[in-house]
C-alpha cells in the first residue's frame, strides 16, 4: 500500500499542479481576477479558480482506488456525485454570481447524495468527558438531518475560512494527513491512509501556486468541495470505527472553531451574516501580524503539534471523545476570543 501511494500520490501532485498553470493562465487571460476591496484580505488583483485542478484529479483518481480496493463502490460515488455538484455550483458562482437560495439547495443536494450513497450516518461512541465505557449509539432520523446539516456547514464554513493565501490547502493537508496517521495506526483500517493520503498529494500542487504570496486563489469551486469531502471522509470514517469521526472533528477543529464562532457572535450582534466580511479570528490575526504566511504556517503546526496527537489518542482509544473534544477546542476558542472572532471592525 505505501507503495501504491506514492505510484498515485506523485502523479497527482504534479497533475495538480501543472492543471493549476494552465488554469492561472486562464485567469489571466479571461480577465478572471479577484480584485481587492474592503472586504479583502489582499492587496492586489489576483487570478482565481485555481483549486479545479484539485477537483479534476481527486474525481478522477477515484475509480482507480475503487479499482485497486482502496475505497468502496458506495465510497467512490459519494465523492464523485456530491463532489462534482458541489464544484459545478461553486464554479457557476466564481464565474456570475448564482442566488444564495439556488446555492444552498444545490449544497443539500450535494450532502444528501454523499450521505445516501455512505449509509447515513453510522453508530458513534457516545460517552461523558469522566466516563470511559464507551458506548455506541444508532441514530434515527433526526441523526441523519443533523449529519446533512453537518455536512452543508462544514461546505460553506470551508467557503468562509478561505480568505487568505494557502490556509484552506495547509489545512486539507495537514488534516488528511493526521486522518492517514490514524489509519495507518489501526489496524482494523487495511489500507483506508491511501485515501485521505491522496488528496493531500492532489492539494499540496496547488498549494506550490497558492503559498504565500498566493499567484492564484482557490475560488469557490474548490473551497466548498474540500470542505464537503473532507465531511464525507469523516463519516466513512465513522464507519471504519465510531471513534475516528470524533478524531476528524479534533483535526478539523481551527476551521469549525473560527467559523462558527465567528458566525455565532455576529448573530448575536444582529449582522447579517450572510454578508462578506472580514471578522474571522485568522482574519484578524493576518492584519495583526501583516503576514498571510505566519498565520497559515501556524494553522499547520497547530494542526500537527496540538490536534492530531489528541485525534490519535481518541482514535486509538487512548483518550475518551469527548475529553479529546474539548482539550482540542479550547485553546482554539481562546485564541478566536483574543482575536477577536466576529467582532466588528473599528472603522
Amino acid at each position: 500500500m505505501t507503495l501504491i501511494s506514492l505510484l498515485l500520490g506523485l502523479p497527482a501532485l504534479f497533475l495538480s499542479a501543472i492543471l493549476t498553470g494552465f488554469l492561472r493562465r486562464y485567469a489571466l487571460n479571461s480577465q478572471l481576477l479577484d480584485i481587492p476591496n474592503a472586504r479583502s484580505s489582499h492587496s492586489i488583483p489576483t487570478p482565481r479558480g485555481g483549486g479545479v485542478s484539485i477537483v479534476l484529479v481527486f474525481l478522477l483518481g477515484l475509480p482507480t482506488l475503487f479499482y485497486l480496493g482502496v475505497i468502496s463502490l458506495g465510497v467512490m460515488w459519494a465523492l464523485i456525485g456530491a463532489g462534482a455538484i458541489a464544484a459545478i455550483i461553486g464554479f457557476l458562482d466564481d464565474h456570475g454570481h448564482i442566488p444564495a437560495r439556488w446555492r444552498l439547495l444545490a449544497h443539500f443536494m450535494a450532502a444528501t447524495w454523499g450521505l445516501y450513497c455512505l449509509g447515513g450516518l453510522p453508530p458513534l461512541v457516545i460517552s461523558l468527558p469522566l466516563d470511559y465505557g464507551n458506548a455506541l449509539f444508532n441514530f434515527d432520523l433526526l441523526g441523519q438531518i443533523l449529519a446533512l446539516f453537518y455536512l452543508v456547514w462544514l461546505l460553506n464554513l470551508y467557503n468562509f475560512m478561505d480568505g487568505i493565501d494557502g490556509l484552506a490547502s495547509i489545512e486539507a493537508i495537514t488534516v488528511c494527513i493526521g486522518g492517514a496517521l490514524l489509519y495507518f495506526l489501526s489496524a482494523e483500517t487495511a489500507g483506508q491512509w491511501v485515501l485521505p493520503l491522496f488528496l493531500a498529494f492532489t492539494v499540496a500542487g496547488f498549494l506550490l501556486w497558492n503559498y504565500p504570496p498566493a499567484k492564484i486563489f482557490m475560488g469557490d469551486a474548490c473551497s466548498g468541495f474540500l470542505g464537503l469531502v473532507l465531511g464525507l471522509l469523516s463519516i466513512q470514517a465513522a464507519w471504519i470505527n465510531p471513534l475516528f469521526f470524533w478524531s476528524w472533528l479534533i483535526l478539523l477543529g481551527v476551521f469549525i472553531v473560527d467559523a462558527t464562532f465567528t458566525l455565532c457572535r455576529r448573530f448575536l450582534q444582529d449582522d447579517k451574516v450572510y454578508e462578506a466580511h472580514r471578522s474571522h479570528a485568522y482574519q484578524y490575526a493576518s492584519r495583526y501580524y501583516k503576514s498571510h504566511k505566519v498565520v497559515s504556517i501556524t494553522v499547520g503546526l497547530i494542526n500537527i503539534i496540538w490536534l492530531t496527537p489528541l485525534a490519535l489518542g481518541v482514535g486509538l482509544a487512548k483518550l475518551n471523545p469527548f475529553l479529546g473534544l474539548i482539550i482540542g477546542y479550547l485553546p482554539l476558542i481562546l485564541l478566536a476570543i483574543y482575536f477577536k472572532a466576529g467582532q466588528r471592525e473599528v472603522k
